[in-house]
């Protein structure tokens, strides 16, 4: 992608690329850093603040092995799935979309109406910002894979219930280890406590790298789409979480 490629699409986030060339941000073109990834403290920080689940999921049927699905046997399973009351209320499952060996992996909270209705996560407005900023870090929309925390839109599209969560989290989990991606980006409040099991504000998630749950996959904390297109004077802070997203991953792809 060229300069003015990028150019274009950060226009379309509405964001100046001149406004970020100072001291403190980096140039549009993210380098390496020798500087380690992970904060000192950053992991003590979410595991003290994480958050009791109030129930464990519905257990599984002897023959529902999720650990060791593969595709199809877990895009089925999900589809199927009724192990909370969203099924009851639900249009269709949003399973997840984009490419199966993707580096790159994106996790929203949850289906809202337009992904309920079509089947598919971050459609719509929403899903044309997180377009948009991907391009600007010279990704598209069929490079990555894009999933959420939860798999069904829970009614009038109210915050999950940590019940609901628990119930899909080992869908997302067999996911993450089908695409093995070398990084993952958190978009939104939500997800980002979910995934990290912490309740601490954004802004203090922002710009630090984390692991999912067990794994060595770093994991980046930015705003959700939707969030961006409320508050646009937050996209600038967005960009900013993008370049270290991609710093993070050059780091491990050396």
């Amino acid at each position: 992608m060229t300069v003015s490629e990028r150019h274009k699409y950060l226009h379309l986030m509405g964001i100046q690329p001149w406004a970020l060339r100072h001291a403190s941000s980096p140039a549009v073109e993210p380098v390496p850093v020798n500087d380690a990834i992970i904060p000192v403290g950053a992991e003590d920080v979410v595991n003290k603040s994480a958050p009791a689940i109030a129930s464990k999921p519905q257990p599984l049927q002897p023959e529902q092995n999720v650990a060791a699905m593969d595709w199809e046997q877990l895009r089925s399973t999900v589809l199927s799935c009724q192990r909370c009351e969203l099924h009851q209320s639900r249009t269709q499952a949003v399973f997840g979309v984009g490419n199966q060996q993707a580096q790159w992996l994106v996790i929203g909270e949850a289906p809202g109406a337009d992904e309920d209705r079509q089947g598919e996560p971050f459609v719509g407005r929403a899903g044309q910002l997180l377009n948009n900023m991907l391009y600007a870090i010279g990704l598209n929309r069929e490079q990555v894979y894009i999933a959420n925390v939860l798999k069904c839109r829970p009614p009038n599209n109210r915050d999950p219930k940590p019940e609901e969560v628990a119930c899909c989290e080992e869908f997302l989990r067999r996911q993450v280890v089908l695409i093995q991606p070398k990084i993952i980006l958190a978009v939104g409040r939500i997800a980002a406590h979910n995934l990290l099991k912490t309740d601490i504000s954004l802004a203090k998630l922002r710009q630090r790298t984390f692991n999912y749950g067990d794994t060595q996959v770093p994991l980046i904390v930015t705003y959700h789409p939707a969030y961006l297109l409320r508050s646009p004077r937050e996209k600038r802070k967005a960009w900013q979480d993008l370049q270290y997203a991609v710093t993070v991953y050059q780091q491990q792809s050396q």
